[in-house]
């Protein structure tokens, strides 16, 4: 189907042009950056990913992306960690604005108090329109969308000797990133 132009990409294995290319990688790094601030709960982090007047669909009605993102430090610090990782990112650009399409997959550990940890995996998407404002790119509104989730016993064994002499990773400020 040569031109199908499902969910607004653009033709399939067209080459994009140099600066295409530019405003890929800055939504990339956003995007990445949008994980990192979750799982460091950076709330800093979390609000540059975002224009200030954005707004998220993390449930049935959108809300002010900021409000979210201060919300959403205190619930991701009731995990233990968590880690997200984005992939199979899909682009189609409309001048200053962009419509994306990534994948996510999503693990929240959870210590039990009763040594019962558990572990909840989320699978799903984030539909995001990006804006363009100057030479700067930033989420204008995000939705994810979910495949499926499930929730495991897990345990967490920083002792094994393949494993001891790693860094742990830990919340803002205290993670190594931010030495």
């Amino acid at each position: 189907m040569a031109g199908d132009n499902r969910a607004g990409m653009q033709e399939p294995g067209r080459v994009p042009d140099p600066a295409e290319l530019a405003d890929r990688a800055a939504i990339a790094e956003i995007i990445a950056l949008h994980c990192r601030g979750v799982d460091r709960a950076d709330e800093a982090t979390l609000k540059s990913c975002y224009w200030p007047d954005a707004t998220t669909a993390y449930g049935p009605e959108a809300v002010p992306a900021h409000g979210f993102c201060t919300e959403l430090v205190p619930a991701i610090k009731a995990f233990r960690q968590t880690h997200h990782l984005v992939t199979n990112i899909l682009y189609a650009f409309d001048g200053p604005q962009a419509r994306v399409e990534s994948s996510l997959i999503a693990f929240h550990y959870l210590a039990g108090a009763d040594g019962a940890d558990s572990e909840m995996t989320y699978l799903g998407r984030y539909l995001d329109r990006f804006e363009k404002r100057g030479n700067v790119w930033k989420i204008r509104h995000r939705e994810p969308v979910m495949s499926w989730s499930q929730n495991a016993a897990t345990t967490h064994d920083a002792d094994h000797p393949a494993l001891s002499a790693l860094r742990q990773a830990a919340r803002f400020p205290n993670d190594i990133v931010y030495k």
